[in-house]
């Protein structure tokens, strides 16, 4: 368990401070001072107590479970309560501590899509900002079964929740892009452009875009592997923001490159009549439409001015901001970290109104 916990002290002199308007803190009662640290204390136990249950289970064989009636369902609930409390990072790495992340990593093997799904969902969380439990989840080999299951698994839900994992698992990671590197990971990131799930393209498309920034000199593996090819395809997605995440990677790979003022090249031929396309799209759109795709033109003039040298005629038209010269916002950052951990949790697949405690098996556990 992690040694150093929060402020407790402080925390309820703050609260006090505050409760009643007067902004300064007043001396604590002895008796107050005891009631709180209880409290605090009692609470931090119980979830680590949860967790080592919820580890118990995760332990525990699958004709046992099946035995007792544990069903599946069961399990991915039970793994739902569990990310809720990893979102801390002191139980994220207390996890390892009691026993629970080697356990977690094999379910991203289980039988049942949907509790793979899940457990990819967990180790995104536990890693998301935490460079320990980045670290904790290498030492395990925890990349492999992410690797293969987002190279390989039968289920696009699976494939795309252990992207968000290993987005998570390999950033500001140098062993981690490695190893992303090693496992065909770019191989794997051109299969789910090509994929027909919308999400799975906005994932791959970040990650795209955060591995260029990262390495420039990937740009080169990236072009000769085909990626410019599907992004100019996915420029004129119906979606907006794959549209945009394709425009940003065709961005990323243009930069410090050659101005190429000649249509020879079918590639480029085609991203030219893609890019005017759309700025004739966008020159016959409404106020409210143009406000709502700000940085897509932005791309959009930027990408001409470094294919073409020479502006778009967006700003011509006054259709693109004054701060156009400007590097376009990097969404990547935006989509892969979070300032709080917890509010960038995935969503849960459907609509649960209330959560069901982990089921405990009768009599004595598993040995550790």
């Amino acid at each position: 368990m992690a040694k150093e916990g929060p402020n407790w002290d402080g925390l309820l002199k703050w609260s006090i401070a505050h409760s009643d308007g007067t902004g300064n803190p007043r001396n604590l009662s002895e008796e107050d001072r005891k009631w709180f640290m209880e409290a605090m204390q009692a609470q931090t136990i119980d979830v680590v107590k949860r967790m080592k249950e919820i580890t118990q289970v995760m332990q525990t064989p699958d004709n046992i479970l099946e035995e007792q009636g544990v069903t599946a369902t069961d399990l991915e609930d039970m793994l739902d309560e569990l990310q809720e409390h990893v979102e801390s990072i002191d139980m994220a790495d207390d996890l390892h501590s009691i026993g629970g992340l080697t356990p977690l990593l094999k379910y991203l093997k289980n039988s049942h899509a949907n509790i793979r799904a899940k457990a990819a969902e967990v180790v995104s969380t536990i890693v998301q900002n935490n460079p320990k439990s980045q670290q904790l989840v290498m030492d395990a080999n925890g990349m492999e079964p992410l690797l293969s299951n987002f190279t390989s698994d039968d289920d696009v839900t699976v494939r795309t929740k252990s992207l968000g994992a290993i987005s998570s698992l390999i950033r500001h990671n140098k062993p981690g892009i490695a190893a992303f590197r090693l496992g065909n990971g770019y191989g794997a990131l051109k299969d789910a452009l090509s994929s027909e799930s919308v999400r799975f393209q906005r994932k791959a498309l970040n990650l795209i875009q955060y591995l260029i920034q990262e390495n420039p000199n990937d740009s080169q593996v990236i072009t000769e592997l085909g990626f410019p090819r599907i992004m100019t395809h996915l420029a004129t997605s119906e979606d907006p923001e794959v549209r945009e995440g394709a425009l940003r990677g065709l961005y990323e790979l243009s930069k410090d490159k050659p101005v190429k003022t000649d249509d020879t090249n079918e590639d480029h031929e085609k991203l030219k009549q893609v890019l005017q396309e759309r700025i004739n799209d966008i020159s016959l759109m409404s106020s409210e439409d143009l406000a709502a795709i700000r940085d897509e033109r932005q791309l959009v003039d930027s990408l001409w001015t470094a294919h073409y040298n020479e502006p778009s005629s967006l700003r011509d038209k006054g259709l693109v901001c004054d701060d156009a010269d400007e590097p376009p916002p990097d969404v990547a950052s935006r989509v892969l970290v979070s300032p709080l951990r917890g509010l960038n949790r995935p969503a849960n697949n459907g609509d649960k109104s209330e959560k069901k405690e982990a089921p405990l098996l009768p009599g004595p556990g598993p040995g550790p």
